[in-house]
């Protein structure tokens, strides 16, 4: 390492946020970026610790000590490469991506962890600025044909690396602009879309056929992915929101998360709705049903719509402030999270099941809250009620959706409702692969990246006997 002490005379610092009142009024990103005096500096707290556990945590295996050690030393290029070779998308993962390198960090034991995520999102910024991030022009064509369906994060990944093997590789996409749930489920305010569209440049100039407004199964017939391509991914992500069937569901002011957030993330990009269909939160108090990050992201959203008040509600208890005996170093502990959303404005309450939404003329008022112990079994005499004139459900996925290219296809499907994959992600269906959430269920951003890459490389050796992408 650069500086075998850089851990024991430099503090941890991070960027912060943008002040509250400004962040309030537009749906621009909320982290700030330190300079990169201050990121290499940052990169001298990574110690030669032996055995990097970061690696252990990261489901694409970073090789981020070698990185931050390129950082500190001012060999960003190189450190751009190093970071390239297992990720195809660090400004994605350095935005999104909940750090579970950081959590696994030597140096944490003891001390606060390195700024890894805060470094790699620099490092590939500092790339785009400077312009070494190009694209990569394959230097041969193997003549065989691939198609992805679904352009999230898995998707992105298995189709850039299979258009660098040299393969003619088309994206469907179904929604009109690619990105998935990055571009339709996340705020702007965590992730501004001409990240996603910078990106999605490189990867034209590669040699990528995009092809958006296309839904595989209903516009194209499914059968037609055997017939015109070699091979095909799907990366269809889970889309199956779970629901609530609590008496009163039908009530009008009741939607689902993914409903709400890509509504705003289309108007933010200038679509136009119309007030009959808008689902705003002005002026209204919300609640917002579902503790995890997608329930944090409409707290966030209902606040920048001017929302009365926002109250966001869990079914399971408090986690711990720190470490228990039960979540050891260096495993990815469960315990509270107060997001840059929560901060602006929330109420929040644990152990709380929904019993009844109560309206009137047909739209929601109120609902009736049970508090529940640890058994999720309600506490008698524990009712409540709340206002309610918006409620959000965000409790979740079950699985990918089934209806179209999954029935259409006929796929096997796993005992949870996923698409059935072998070790080598593998459908049921021969030269059909599956990967990211379709097959492994609603996950993270870094284990669809992952999966993408590792489906590109089983579909390159499927298509070529052997394979020679990492």
């Amino acid at each position: 390492m650069g500086d075998a002490k850089g851990f024991l005379k430099v503090k941890r610092r991070m960027a912060g946020y943008r002040p509250v009142a400004e962040r309030l009024r537009d749906f621009k990103e909320v982290e700030q970026r330190l300079s990169q005096e201050a990121v290499q500096e940052q990169g001298s707290r990574c110690m030669d610790c032996g055995v990097p556990f970061c690696h252990h945590a990261c489901p694409m295996g970073n090789v981020i000590p070698d990185w931050n050690d390129m950082v500190f030393r001012g060999r960003w290029k190189e450190a751009l490469d190093v970071l390239h070779s297992t990720n195809n998308f660090p400004e994605f993962t350095g935005r999104v991506c909940p750090a579970l390198c950081e959590y696994a960090c030597t140096l944490g034991i003891n001390d606060d962890p390195v700024t890894i995520r805060q470094n790699e999102i620099s490092l590939v910024e500092w790339g785009f600025e400077t312009g070494a991030i190009r694209p990569f022009i394959p230097k041969h064509e193997t003549g065989r044909r691939v198609a992805v369906v679904g352009s999230g994060p898995a998707g992105m990944a298995c189709a850039q690396q299979l258009t660098r093997a040299g393969h003619e590789v088309t994206l469907f996409e179904a929604d009109e602009k690619c990105g998935g749930i990055l571009r339709y489920g996340i705020p702007d305010f965590k992730l501004e879309k001409s990240v996603i569209d910078r990106r999605l440049g490189q990867m034209a100039a590669e040699g990528l056929k995009i092809k958006t407004g296309v839904c595989v199964g209903r516009d194209l017939p499914a059968s037609r992915l055997s017939k015109d391509f070699d091979a095909a991914c799907l990366a269809l992500g889970a889309r199956q929101a779970r629901d609530l069937t609590a008496e009163g569901r039908e009530l009008t002011g009741i939607h689902q998360a993914m409903d709400y957030l890509a509504q705003m993330n289309r108007i933010n990009a200038g679509v136009k709705v119309s007030a009959d269909v808008m689902i705003t939160a002005k002026g209204k108090d919300v609640i917002v049903i579902g503790g995890g990050d997608t329930g944090a992201d409409c707290v966030g959203t209902a606040n920048r719509q001017g929302a009365l008040s926002v109250t966001q509600l869990e079914l399971l208890p408090q986690p711990p402030e720190c470490r228990t005996q039960d979540m050891p170093w260096p495993v990815y502990p469960k315990i509270l999270k107060t997001s840059t959303s929560h901060e602006e404005g929330a109420r929040r309450f644990w152990s709380v099941a929904t019993k009844k939404f109560i309206g009137e003329a047909g739209r929601i008022k109120e609902i009736l809250c049970v508090k529940v112990d640890g058994a999720l079994k309600e506490i008698p005499g524990s009712e409540f009620e709340l206002k309610a004139d918006l409620v959000i459900l965000a409790m979740g996925f079950v699985h990918p959706v089934h209806e179209g290219l999954v029935k259409g296809l006929g796929l096997q499907l796993s005992p949870r409702g996923n698409v059935s994959v072998d070790k080598n992600y593998a459908t049921s269906l021969p030269g059909i692969y599956a990967a990211g959430d379709v097959g492994r269920g609603a996950s993270l951003v870094v284990w669809a990246i992952y999966e993408g890459r590792a489906a590109a490389r089983e579909i390159d050796r499927f298509l070529m006997g052997e394979t020679n992408l990492p």
